[in-house]
């Protein structure tokens, strides 16, 4: 059955994280890698992710950049090293020779054009720091006091019906809510 799976990527122009890591690229446990994450094949190896990273929708992870191919005849290359317990918001793209350390967030459709350090929330184009992750974490626990908060079976995995649908509609008109 991994033949499938491979031959569908493939057919995408997609490599699989099992074929990435078999050409180098080196991965931790527990990656999640969403619909549409680009994992620069042509230089994998020079790739390494962490324990408990996510990488949203069309996360592009790139080690090479041919800006300079056609001006200079070579393209830049360079390391990206991911650290344990980090979340890459969808639609980011993170560029070579950038280090991302442990316990950070990225941003939706962030470019992370210089390394970040550990424990912080970054967001961009071109990414900054916007706070450390503690404080975001702080102002969302006090943000869930008064927040909608919903459980597991209020998801696709859980017990979700119409009702609970049309509840979570109601209840989040103008306002953030929270679910398991």
């Amino acid at each position: 059955m991994n033949w499938v799976k491979e031959f569908v990527y493939r057919l995408r122009g997609e490599y699989t994280t099992e074929k990435l890591i078999k050409m180098g690229m080196k991965v931790g446990k527990n990656f999640g890698r969403l619909n549409g994450v680009i994992l620069d094949p042509s230089h994998c190896w020079l790739i390494s992710i962490g324990d408990n990273v996510t990488m949203a929708p069309r996360v592009h992870i790139l080690c090479h950049d041919a800006s300079t191919k056609q001006f200079l005849g070579y393209t830049k290359i360079g390391r990206v090293n991911i650290g344990d317990n980090v979340f890459i918001g969808a639609e980011s793209v993170v560029l070579p020779g950038v280090s991302i350390g442990n316990n950070v967030i990225i941003g939706a459709n962030s470019t992370v054009t210089k390394s970040i350090p550990d424990n912080m929330v970054a967001a961009g184009s071109p990414a900054k720091i916007i706070c450390s992750l503690e404080e975001y974490l702080s102002k969302n626990r006090e943000k869930m006091k008064k927040a909608p908060v919903y459980g597991a079976d209020y998801t696709l995995r859980g017990d979700l019906t119409d009702v609970k649908k049309e509840q979570m509609v109601k209840e989040l008109e103008g306002q953030m809510g929270y679910i398991d």
